[in-house]
């Protein structure tokens, strides 16, 4: 594992710890089950996560409570997607400064001009280049997105 991977890992436990001292049920449960994310994918794997893999996790725990704060809106739960909503506020603190559209974009048409992509049937080449520089600053739904307008020859 990375010094950067162990690093991360142990500001969660210090603050798991913190949580814990401090009686806060919310922020202790869910930093409990970002480490037990965190160690299936290590079991997954075989091996100790290295820190972009720890900021893989730490995004799909953030996308699965997106999708749950809009199905328990839809479904009239409001005091469920609060209970996200702070689940969410406390994860988004683990991942670094989160990349804008902008700078998205800037570095897509990089790509598009190192791999000479000409259109949109050339964006599994532009987001295999793309996503390994991005991961963990960007959602994968607004790269595509960005890609896939500058592919098409739209602004973004």
């Amino acid at each position: 594992m990375t010094e950067g991977g162990q690093q991360l890992q142990d500001r969660i436990q210090a603050d798991l710890l913190e949580a814990t001292r401090r009686r806060d049920a919310i922020a202790r449960e869910t930093l409990r089950m970002l480490r037990s994310a965190i160690r299936y994918a290590e079991v997954e794997r075989g091996r100790r996560l290295e820190e972009a893999e720890v900021y893989e996790v730490i995004a799909r725990q953030i996308r699965q409570r997106r999708e749950s704060i809009a199905e328990f809106e839809k479904g009239g739960r409001p005091d469920l997607a609060a209970k996200e909503r702070s689940e969410l506020e406390i994860l988004e603190r683990y991942l670094p400064a989160q990349l804008s559209r902008e700078e998205v974009a800037e570095l897509a048409r990089q790509v598009i001009a190192e791999v000479g992509a000409a259109g949109p049937r050339d964006i599994g080449k532009v987001m295999a280049r793309l996503m390994p520089r991005v991961r963990g600053r960007a959602e994968g739904r607004l790269v595509s997105a960005v890609v896939q307008e500058l592919l098409a020859g739209e602004t973004p």
